[in-house]
């Protein structure tokens, strides 16, 4: 392996991620930063609306993981019972696949929508902004058969249709107009087709036609085994146990080039990975920080596909939190991260900028405090990550947000393509 292609695997690690969030929060702490101060004497008082937020909303303590799948639930519409009675009588291995699409394109489509824009779910009669709305917009599309090329298999997403997905596909998709305004509409469908390219630039991971379910078959079947073609896979041994930094290993490695970040490692694309004086670090990789949000939120999205088709996912602690601006606007709206700036959110910020690189570092870093604390709150001790996300976390970012904004925006607004928020 060449120095390079060991820097781009570290950066890849999500060991890297949590390592390089706690020395620049170890920077700020020390007061080394121009951008913020923390105030650890306020965690506390977070990690009980964490956890007193989460018992009103899971009573029983039954927390399901952070997962696009909770969108898919949004106005109490049971979509996933739907679309399993669709896919009734395929393999539990297709029905995996059909849903780790689903998963997939749901989830690249996932960047913020803005406060402005909603979509009216015709079966339910219900509206839906934000998350929920681009959850249940994108469920409905992939029913409609939008993300397939055969009229006869529409369950399911293929590279020819990513391909021809335009800006005003989209739109319509997603109900978009003068009145109905959706962020980040180009940047979206660019990341579609850039997806499109690569499922179908890896036709061993993904078939000559390019389905994102074939990854499944990847981390799951032992290797060597023959696959005659996509409609007839030559059947392969399980393996029923994959860890959750793998799911996000295979993620990055087939996906890291479609990220329009521009990030590149000495030429290699990293995606949702930044420089920062203050990242630390040994090698060529030092001095860098990645965060793979928006894989990583994929990466917990597929934790119940691989679960409900009989694989053990492991490890799920090795994942991180979600440096987004719900969790990481929870933390300046309790101000645990205090802006230097008073004026800090007066205009929009990029993902590049130092200030937001270290907001979601101090994100990631303040999770992993808070976590233990919201455990001790909620006595459960073995709480994983991803359902505090869930319980927790990023719910309580919204309520602080309606509690001191009109529209419960975000503290801090980013300029976004509709991609890495």
């Amino acid at each position: 392996m060449s120095e390079v292609d060991a820097a781009v695997r570290t950066l890849r690690d999500p060991a890297t991620i949590r390592a390089r969030c706690a020395s620049i929060a170890a920077f700020v702490a020390a007061g080394g930063s121009e951008h913020f101060t923390l105030d650890r004497s306020k965690l506390d008082a977070v990690a009980q609306r964490i956890a007193a937020l989460t018992r009103s909303r899971f009573p029983e303590l039954q927390i399901p993981y952070h997962s696009r799948w909770r969108h898919f639930e949004a106005g109490g519409v049971d979509r996933k019972g739907e679309l399993d009675a669709k896919l009734a009588g395929r393999s539990h291995i297709a029905v995996a696949r059909a849903r780790i699409d689903l998963t997939l394109v749901s989830v690249l489509l996932d960047a913020g929508a803005g406060a402005d824009w909603r979509y009216r779910e015709a079966g339910s009669g219900q509206s839906f902004g934000r998350s929920e709305g681009l959850g249940v917009a994108s469920f409905r599309a992939f029913m409609a058969g939008r993300f397939s090329s055969d009229a006869g298999d529409p369950y399911r997403v293929d590279a020819a249709a990513l391909l021809k997905l335009d800006a005003a596909a989209l739109a319509e998709i997603f109900q978009v107009h003068a009145d109905n305004p959706l962020v980040g509409l180009e940047g979206r469908a660019a990341l579609m087709r850039r997806l499109g390219e690569a499922l179908r630039a890896q036709p061993q991971t993904f078939t000559s036609i390019g389905q994102p379910g074939h990854l499944f078959d990847t981390l799951t079947h032992h290797p060597h085994a023959p696959r005659l073609n996509h409609h007839h896979p030559q059947p392969a041994p399980l393996h029923h146990h994959v860890q959750a930094a793998r799911i996000l290993g295979a993620l990055l490695d087939a996906f890291s080039g479609i990220w329009p970040s521009g990030q590149l490692f000495e030429g290699v694309p990293v995606g949702d990975a930044w420089p920062h004086p203050a990242a630390g670090g040994e090698g060529p990789s030092a001095g860098w920080v990645p965060f793979h949000k928006l894989s990583q939120w994929l990466s917990y999205s597929l934790l119940e596909p691989f679960e409900w088709a009989g694989v053990q996912v492991g490890g799920l602690d090795d994942l991180t939190g979600l440096p987004e601006y719900r969790n990481g606007g929870l933390l300046i709206d309790a101000g645990v991260i205090v802006p230097r700036d008073t004026t800090f959110a007066a205009q929009p910020r990029l993902p590049s900028e130092p200030w937001v690189i270290e907001w979601r570092a101090l994100t990631v870093a303040l999770l992993d405090e808070l976590a233990p604390r919201v455990r001790e709150a909620l006595g459960a001790p073995a709480l994983p990550l991803a359902c505090i996300l869930e319980g927790g976390s990023w719910a309580a970012g919204r309520q602080i947000a309606a509690e001191r904004r009109p529209g419960g925006a975000p503290p801090v607004a980013i300029e976004s393509d509709g991609t890495v928020f």
